[in-house]
């Protein structure tokens, strides 16, 4: 009876956020009302009055409102420009470089960021009217701006990231080491993607004197980013090194984007309470989830779901693949109806006993899960990256978005199957670092 509960309050949940609601009503209600009915009133009124405090006082949440605000300030800095016009030198004179040149700028704005859908917001301000003025159709144009837009989850500091590592309790540092390669490579991978998508283009063709300008001022381009390379080696590579904490590092971030933003002239008038206003509706927004995750999982570690889980994978005697494929399936279905941050919270806490239980790399499996929730992002019918690339230029077809990113989804396709053949490509980077 209670595992019959467990069951119905998952399917509860997946129905609400389907019909809209709020991830963190839904899991509130849902683990309350499900808490209410195994465990009994009296206890689950006790338990909202100290689940919530006990989901949000860990010392090792403060990373996150700490990185959020590394990519708000980021953003305020105009880093994205910068970021584009230095991927535009390197790449744009190849056909579709400007659909290569936005992968680009996304990846590098992604590593200070950390978020998807200010990554994808960001960028796109800048790209969509660059790429339309050199006459790329819309299709390509979005399509390159919403999948490079989930570069920003994968490539650290991730938000994502993070809050798998708290969960799963594993190094965020080990996290971090294991992602960096796979970043590079979904780089590479939507990079290929966008120069095949764009073999009906013709070859761009620079305009009076353009090449020679180009040149010449590639120089104070690179300049121009010089700033962004220290500040991602100082947050990156000291926690490589060990050098400092990740939350250290999330405040050395934090600050350095800060004075980045103030000295490049973005801070002006009202921007710096603008910027600590979005820091705190983002984060409260996550720790909100954070508090009905923290109900809901209550509620289904109550009723044994994740020990039935893990019972009949071992009854069906499942090997380590099939467990996988099982699970990427699992989430890729998810994907198109959650947003990423919301199938991490709602699922981690039940799969994970069973990723244990099947000997799976915790590490690997972490960077196999973000890049699959990635994924999620530009999946039809309610990738969130869609939604952000329609609210930022009306102009846009939501069926065009959708057919712009199917090239992109065969990307990650190919990717998810690299990592999942070659796990070496995840676990190299931290074996190398002692994690």
């Amino acid at each position: 009876m209670d595992l019959t509960i467990g069951v119905l309050g998952f399917v509860a949940v997946l129905v609400l956020g389907i019909l809209r609601v709020p991830v963190a009503v839904a899991m509130a209600v849902v683990g309350l009302a499900g808490g209410a009915a195994l465990g009994g009133l009296d206890g689950i009124l006790y338990l909202s009055g100290t689940l919530p405090y006990d989901a949000v006082s860990p010392y090792g949440l403060s990373v996150v409102p700490l990185f959020v605000m590394m990519g708000v300030f980021a953003g305020r800095a105009g880093l994205s420009r910068a970021l584009y016009d230095v991927a535009d030198l390197l790449v744009g004179r190849f056909r579709g470089g400007l659909a290569m040149a936005t992968i680009g700028a996304s990846a590098g704005f992604g590593a200070i960021c950390g978020s998807s859908l200010a990554t994808c917001a960001t960028i796109g301000k800048v790209a969509l009217p660059e790429m339309r003025r050199h006459g790329y159709p819309d299709d390509l144009a979005a399509g390159a701006v919403a999948a490079g837009g989930t570069l920003g989850v994968l490539i650290p500091p991730s938000v994502i990231i993070v809050l798998y590592a708290l969960i799963t309790e594993q190094s965020i540092g080990a996290l971090f080491a294991a992602a960096l390669i796979p970043g590079l490579i979904a780089t590479l991978y939507y990079m290929i993607a966008a120069r095949i998508s764009a073999r009906r283009l013709p070859r761009r063709r620079e305009r009076g004197g353009e090449t020679g300008e180009r040149r010449r001022g590639g120089g104070l381009r690179l300049l121009a980013i010089a700033d962004i390379v220290v500040l991602f080696g100082l947050v990156i590579g000291g926690i490589y090194a060990g050098l400092f904490s990740p939350t250290e590092a999330a405040a050395i971030g934090a600050g350095g984007a800060a004075l980045l933003a103030w000295v490049r002239g973005g801070l002006k008038g009202g921007e710096l309470r603008g910027a600590m206003v979005e820091t705190a509706l983002t984060s409260g927004m996550i720790f909100l989830i954070l508090i009905g995750a923290a109900l809901f999982n209550y509620f289904v570690e109550t009723s044994g779901l994740p020990q039935a889980l893990v019972g009949a994978i071992a009854a069906a005697g499942l090997g380590q693949l099939e467990v996988i494929l099982l699970l990427v399936a699992f989430y890729l279905v998810l994907g198109c109806f959650m947003d990423s941050m919301s199938m991490v919270l709602l699922t981690v806490p039940a799969v994970f006993p069973l990723i244990q239980a099947s000997g799976i790399d915790p590490i690997w499996f972490g960077i196999l899960l973000v890049t699959v929730v990635e994924l999620g992002l530009i999946t039809p019918p309610i990738g969130m990256n869609l939604f952000v690339l329609k609210g930022i230029d009306a102009r846009l077809d939501l069926g065009v978005v959708i057919r712009g990113v199917l090239p992109f989804i065969g990307a990650d396709v190919v990717r998810v199957v690299t990592l999942i053949a070659l796990p070496q490509v995840v676990l190299f980077l931290p074996h190398l670092l002692g994690f």
